[in-house]
């Protein structure tokens, strides 16, 4: 996975389900998670999460960002949206907002240690959808 260049410890799950599963059991700095999948979609995912865990910071990948932005309906549970296709730099700066004191990562996947200890590992639950891959990015309620 992508986040594994900046040292994340990366668990994935192929359903909303599983995802939900292995949130119960864990603790993660950030849950990324896709807009389009089988049985429950990504805002639902995220809403679910928010209600076992109010502060749980949750980055959604989507094709449709900018349909979803317009439509005035705001994506309960969601913290931040990146459009497909997205770069690794998008990503980063997706993480940066919604888990500030997680390392910073420079364009060449270096960390910075400022705020963490030596050491620690940083967990980021992806969550795999049927949609397409990569893209600009924008935050929830704002168009870039």
């Amino acid at each position: 996975m992508m986040l594994d260049f900046d040292g994340h410890i990366v668990q994935t799950a192929n359903s909303a389900k599983e995802a939900l599963e292995i949130f119960e059991k864990g603790k993660f700095d950030v849950v990324i998670t896709d807009f389009a999948m089988p049985e429950m979609k990504g805002d639902e995912l995220a809403a679910a999460i928010k209600a076992r865990s109010p502060k749980q910071p949750v980055v959604m990948i989507t094709a449709y960002a900018e349909m979803l932005q317009s439509s005035g309906n705001p994506l309960k549970g969601v913290d931040y949206i990146i459009s497909k296709p997205f770069l690794l730099e998008n990503l980063r700066d997706a993480i940066a907002k919604v888990a500030p004191n997680e390392p910073k990562a420079d364009s060449e996947g270096k960390k910075s240690s400022e705020g963490k200890k030596s050491g620690e590992g940083k967990k980021s639950e992806g969550k795999k959808g049927n949609e397409g891959k990569k893209g600009d990015e924008g935050k929830r309620g704002d168009a870039k």
